[in-house]
């Protein structure tokens, strides 16, 4: 059955004066309708609202839309034991960033050559590529941002290594800028925080580069005070790249907090409930690796 949500604009009044009104808003229902008894009482509740003296609901109508917060108990028994793969392929001449030259993957050695160092029957490839760090889906640690930062041989592997996640829907919204209301609703400590936005299906063509989704600097540090472990992104910059400014990036790598770009598949996983695992070669040097990113049930 399609998920359905509710859309409708409210009026309260407080009992001991005075009142608040909300134009559009929507909310996950499980089945086809909600009373406005029951809708009203969602509102109470969510907005942890005092001294209410009445609610009323106007211009409801419902939608079929995918949830953007569905309980998780029942999103695990539905997923089960699931693996949901969030990382793009590596491919000979793709472009993950504009500018930056594409990944040449080759062999080193084909397996008919190795026929003639081996004994009879016995063959392998070795395979070769050659990228800079940024390709694919990849991780920033602070070194990328920071001289003085720690590289990959230095991230903790209980930041990036089966911790809990949560996703975050932001994908349909007017304008580009993520901002920290975005988060608000949500506890994000020691968390993977996994934003999806729906860029990804723009990958590999002219579009991905161009208007993309990004967090504010105001986001970066809500998410940094509110204790974040991780934070991903399913789009081409965690930042606004219209400047030579980088304000998210400069907010969680200086709290040791590590990014992921370019993550995809997002669409398909639980809002809450799953862990979470991006983890990269141990090189040092170097701040920024691709990664086989994935959340597990």
């Amino acid at each position: 059955m399609a998920d359905k949500r509710v859309c409708f604009d409210f009026e309260i009044e407080f009992s001991n004066g005075g009142g608040i009104q909300g134009q559009g808003f929507r909310l996950d229902i499980q089945g086809d309708d909600i009373d406005d008894d029951a809708l009203a009482a969602h509102i109470v509740d969510d907005m942890r609202l005092l001294m209410v003296g009445s609610v009323r609901i106007v211009n409801k109508r419902i939608v079929e839309e995918r949830h953007k917060r569905a309980e998780a108990a029942e999103q695990i028994v539905a997923a089960g034991s699931a693996v949901y793969d969030l990382s793009h392929d590596i491919v000979d001449g793709m472009i993950t960033y504009k500018g930056l030259p594409a990944p040449l993957v080759c062999d080193h050695l084909t397996r008919e050559r190795s026929r003639g160092i081996y004994a009879e029957g016995t063959e392998f490839q070795i395979g070769r590529i050659d990228m800079v760090a940024n390709t694919g889906t990849y991780i920033d640690t602070p070194f990328h941002r920071y001289a003085d930062g720690h590289d990959l041989a230095g991230l903790a592997l209980e930041r990036v290594a089966d911790v809990p996640g949560i996703v975050v829907r932001v994908e349909g919204m007017h304008g580009s800028a993520i901002d920290w209301h975005a988060f608000a609703p949500l506890d994000v400590s020691g968390k993977a925080v996994l934003v999806q936005t729906g860029w990804d299906r723009h990958w590999g063509t002219d579009a991905y580069f161009e208007g993309h989704p990004f967090l504010t600097e105001a986001a970066a540090k809500w998410l940094r005070d509110k204790g974040a472990l991780v934070v991903g992104i399913d789009s081409y910059n965690i930042d606004d790249v219209s400047t030579g400014m980088r304000p998210v990036h400069s907010v969680l790598l200086d709290a040791g907090i590590p990014i992921v770009e370019h993550l995809t598949g997002l669409a398909p996983v639980p809002a809450e409930g799953f862990r979470f695992t991006a983890v990269p070669p141990k090189v040092r040097g170097m701040g920024t690796f691709p990664v086989r990113a994935y959340a597990k049930m």
